[in-house]
């Protein structure tokens, strides 16, 4: 009599399949009305913790860039009450976050949050809300929540991402390459809005894989940080790279990398290799040591 085999199926992790389906949420954010957004010209704060704070860094020089108006982004913990702002962008995925609620119910200018679940406590606090629920996320580690929060906010000023969008299909195909699966460390590089960027990639792979990462922008590189970078270190532009500093890296042994279409896209590659080498190492890149999907906090420690 024959035993039947079983079939040893290895389950993927779920942020895989969320990284993959960054293109098509970026298509739903893309056609939004953003009529709860903020207008041209308001004087703009955008908030957030963590990958949130980050975005919000990233929109900010956006806004400004694009002449929409003074736009300015902070940790939520460290917003300046009494500053003056038209309206307070905030960026929840959770929409349960502790210093983003005790931020939204101080505050008496406008506010708007994005988020992704539309049952908690946000809901109520701000005045209006987008809810990105298609982009919402099994994993602890945020990998399209926010970068659709980002198409959206960039779609809000007017631009098109169908280039960023086909830059993201092709970053999902991209074989990753040998250097980069075992180098030892990675510093990430941005200039103007891909600072934020920068400081995300640097997280994630913090976040999933434990690796030791610095972020900076790209000009204050040679100020002290290159000195980390030699052989089996890499360094990482999310963006156009300055003059000069591919053969200022070369000049130490590392490895020197610059975005090839659109640095949001870039992100995803960094996304998936966070993912490859917490899979190498046997970790679980979904639920990372120490992280929570939301930080509460009690009252004491707020």
């Amino acid at each position: 009599m024959r035993t039947a085999r079983r079939s040893h199926v290895v389950e993927q992790p779920f942020v895989v399949s969320e990284i993959a389906s960054q293109p098509d949420c970026w298509r739903r954010a893309a056609q939004l009305c953003t009529a709860d957004l903020p207008a041209r010209t308001e004087r703009v704060a955008v908030v957030g913790c963590g990958t949130s704070w980050f975005i919000a860094q990233a929109y900010a020089v956006l806004r400004e860039a694009a002449g929409h108006g003074i736009t300015d982004a902070f940790a939520a913990s460290e917003f300046p009450i009494g500053r003056e702002y038209d309206r307070v962008v905030a960026i929840t995925r959770s929409g349960t976050t502790t210093e983003v609620l005790d931020l939204l119910s101080r505050v008496t200018m406008a506010t708007v949050a994005v988020t992704a679940d539309p049952a908690t406590p946000v809901m109520q606090l701000a005045d209006s809300t987008v809810v990105l629920d298609f982009a919402d996320e099994r994993s602890v580690v945020q990998t399209r929540f926010a970068t659709t929060a980002l198409a959206l906010l960039r779609a809000s000023l007017g631009e098109s991402l169908e280039t960023a969008i086909t830059d993201a299909e092709r970053a999902l195909e991209f074989p990753l390459p040998e250097e980069l699966l075992a180098a030892e460390q990675f510093t990430f590089l941005g200039r103007g809005w891909t600072c934020g960027l920068a400081q995300e990639a640097g997280l994630k792979m913090r976040e999933a894989a434990r690796a030791w990462t610095e972020a900076y922008p790209a000009m204050e590189y040679r100020h002290g940080p290159i000195s980390i970078t030699g052989p089996g270190r890499v360094a990482w532009m999310l963006g156009s790279a300055p003059a000069g500093l591919a053969e200022d890296v070369a000049a130490t042994g590392g490895l020197f990398l610059e975005a090839q279409g659109d640095p949001m896209a870039e992100l995803i590659k960094v996304q998936r290799l966070a993912v490859a080498l917490a899979q190498a190492q046997g970790l679980d890149p979904d639920n990372p040591r120490h992280l929570t999907r939301s930080v509460i906090l009690n009252a004491a420690a707020s």
